[in-house]
């Protein structure tokens, strides 16, 4: 697809928004003829892309700035990823309702090996979202900060969607 940019486009009577405008060459006739009014309406959109390109570049690299850096998303990707197994998320929802659980009554609550549970509570933990401590011969656990305020997320979405 060649793009060609043809200037500034203005989106507000007063002119304060400057746009950059640029086009795809094929359809420029097609927009040219059909379209003159930028407000924008409800409509049935069939493909997931724009076929006018029309940047508010300021603004654009404002949202840019504030965004994590790529570090960040990733780190931010894998402690989501930790919350999308169904056992995981059981032992994450648990340990809200107890606060502070060992590996035997974790084992207990979600029907599942000790094995099994201490290996999906290593994964939880490598990524943050728990945090253990010793307690004589047994292993505490218990969500950190970020491990509840993900869960809530994760459960409030969750919950959203069973009602509607």
């Amino acid at each position: 697809m060649k793009l060609r940019r043809i200037g500034l486009l203005r989106t507000s009577p007063i002119g304060h928004s400057r746009k950059l405008l640029l086009l795809d060459q094929s359809l420029t006739g097609c927009y040219a003829c059909h379209n003159v009014s930028t407000d924008v309406g409800e409509c049935a959109v069939s493909q997931d892309r724009c076929d006018l390109i029309c940047i508010d570049a300021p603004r654009a690299e404002a949202i840019r700035a504030r965004l994590l850096g790529e570090d960040g998303a990733w780190e931010a990707a894998e402690r989501a990823k930790a919350l999308s197994d169904p056992t995981r998320l059981t032992l994450a929802e648990a340990l809200r309702e107890g606060d502070e659980l060992c590996v035997c009554d974790l084992s207990w609550i979600v029907g599942r090996s000790q094995n099994l549970v201490s290996h999906h509570l290593g994964a939880l933990r490598s990524r943050g979202l728990v945090r253990s401590r010793k307690d004589g011969k047994m292993v505490m656990y218990s969500l950190t900060g970020a491990g509840s305020s993900l869960l809530s997320a994760v459960l409030g979405e969750a919950r959203a969607g069973v009602g509607a």
